[in-house]
């Protein structure tokens, strides 16, 4: 596995910046893998970039709207794995849907991984592991044999509907408990 090709943002600043100064390095950021993309694909048009997003997601390429979604309460929480990670995750998934044939293949598939891999020099994964307690309030808790699960109201009401959902890890059925988290 090469370095990343991204150079990495000092800790320091980045936990320095306010909220906007954060937002602008964001953009800044995205479009740096926005142009080392383009050494690849010269004709990848360059993509809007929107700190709209909420809930558990990180990131999204969102071609309808044509441009990135980043979550901004997670952007503040995990500044560096974002600038490192999430950012050239989805700036993968925006040159691979853009090239030929792009809209029909699998979101984290051979051609997004290769990307990941060969242009920008990380290991592809297709989740991040943030806690996102405080991006997506999840008043309802939920037990297993291993851990406490928070899920959101409609998660809450497929499960009083019927729904059963299990813990990836001891493979449990959920059960809700009383009290809510704060």
């Amino acid at each position: 596995m090469q370095a990343p090709t991204l150079p990495t943002p000092d800790t320091d600043w980045l936990a320095a910046l306010s909220r906007e100064a954060l937002h602008d390095a964001a953009r800044a950021r995205c479009a740096a893998a926005w142009r080392l993309a383009c050494e690849v694909f010269p004709e990848l048009p360059q993509p809007a970039v929107w700190l709209d997003l909420r809930g558990k997601c990180a990131g999204q390429a969102h071609f309808g709207r044509g441009g990135l979604r980043l979550n901004p309460v997670l952007l503040a929480e995990n500044r560096l794995a974002f600038f490192v990670e999430v950012i050239p995750h989805e700036m993968a998934h925006w040159l691979v849907h853009h090239l030929e044939g792009g809209e029909r293949v699998r979101p984290h598939g051979h051609e997004w991984r290769s990307v990941m891999r060969r242009l920008y020099g990380l290991e592809p994964s297709a989740t991040h592991r943030f806690d996102t307690r405080r991006a997506s309030p999840a008043p309802h808790r939920y037990r297993c044999a291993c851990r406490d699960h928070h899920f959101s109201q409609r998660r809450h009401a497929r499960a009083v509907g019927g729904q059963r959902y299990y813990c990836r890890h001891c493979r449990q059925q959920l059960r809700h408990t009383d009290s809510a988290t704060s």
